[in-house]
């Protein structure tokens, strides 16, 4: 007999493989928020492998030509528009409905993963700070549901909605006090209008990433992950790997498709069980503080803001 040897899970399938039929989402318009770079961008790419129509938004224009065009390059994509959107003006909202509705159609499917986010002590948060990640995480989510939702049932047409949540909408998140309870309202409102609006033929989802390392991640979230395992990152993961951006992408055309109708009210968590993991022995507690290399509050600095 011998000693089992932890291997983790196994590897994903090839990028540009498909769990779905070629041609699922043919014909269909998918509008993702986000969508210019990161995790945004890999959700959106899957979509378009399957044959969507694109619509990402992003609030900042220098990303979503380049996207843009990576986009509708990928093998079986449909058309590929983009739009500058700030997400937190409903004006704005509401004028890039118009916009794919005259180009493209009105989307059947919204993704929302615009969100903002940056680690915090809860006491260093200005008013401007909590702002600004509630704004867009939680109020610019509501906005582009809102908009989307009220445009289907005037149409009586059926539709998909999947928000991009994280863990912590459950388990709380020290350091993102602001991103957390934004999150939280999020996780919240799938449940919701999962409810409300399933009779009228709109499903609400939520999907989880766990880490899915890619280009565009923050400089905080990168300067973290360093901290907290510079060369372990895969060990600390209970599938002893991280996450392919590809693995977000096919959960979130499965969630949207036509194979997941009767799934509704739903918030799929994708991070190879690590929000579950729990030690035997707690380890010591490290306030957050000491955590973000802080010295004690109220010490003659400035505390950070947003702008």
């Amino acid at each position: 007999m011998t000693d089992e040897i932890p291997r983790g899970l196994p590897a994903p399938p090839p990028l540009g493989a498909a769990a779905l039929p070629p041609g699922t989402y043919a014909g269909q318009v998918v509008l993702v928020t986000g969508g210019g770079t990161g995790l945004g961008k890999a959700i959106a790419a899957e979509f378009a492998r399957l044959g969507a129509d694109l619509v990402i938004a992003s609030r900042r224009a220098e990303h979503l030509e380049a996207a843009r065009k990576e986009l509708a390059a990928v093998p079986g994509a449909g058309r590929v528009t983009a739009a500058v959107c700030d997400i937190r003006d409903p004006e704005r909202v509401a004028e890039v409905f118009d916009a794919a509705q005259a180009t493209l159609g009105l989307p059947d499917v919204l993704v929302n993963n615009a969100a903002a986010n940056f680690p915090s002590p809860a006491e260093d948060l200005s008013p401007n700070a909590w702002r600004a990640v509630v704004d867009i995480t939680l109020t610019g989510t509501w906005f582009m549901t809102r908009e989307f939702g009220r445009r289907h049932l005037a149409a009586g047409t059926p539709g998909s909605i999947v928000n991009i949540g994280a863990s912590y909408a459950w388990t709380g998140g020290p350091g993102f006090a602001h991103s957390a309870a934004a999150k939280a309202g999020v996780k919240n409102l799938v449940e919701t209008l999962a409810v409300e609006w399933g009779p009228y033929g709109i499903q609400v989802n939520g999907l989880v990433p766990g880490l899915f390392p890619h280009a565009d991640m923050t400089g905080d979230i990168r300067d973290g992950l360093e901290r907290a395992a510079p060369d372990a990152k895969d060990g600390r993961q209970p599938a002893l790997r991280v996450g392919a951006p590809r693995e977000l992408g096919w959960a979130a055309t499965f969630l949207a498709s036509p194979y997941a109708r009767f799934v509704t009210g739903h918030t799929l968590v994708v991070d190879g069980a690590n929000w579950q993991r729990r030690s035997l022995v707690n380890p010591e507690v490290v306030p957050v503080r000491e955590q973000l290399g802080r010295g004690p509050f109220g010490a003659g600095k400035t505390p950070p803001s947003l702008p």
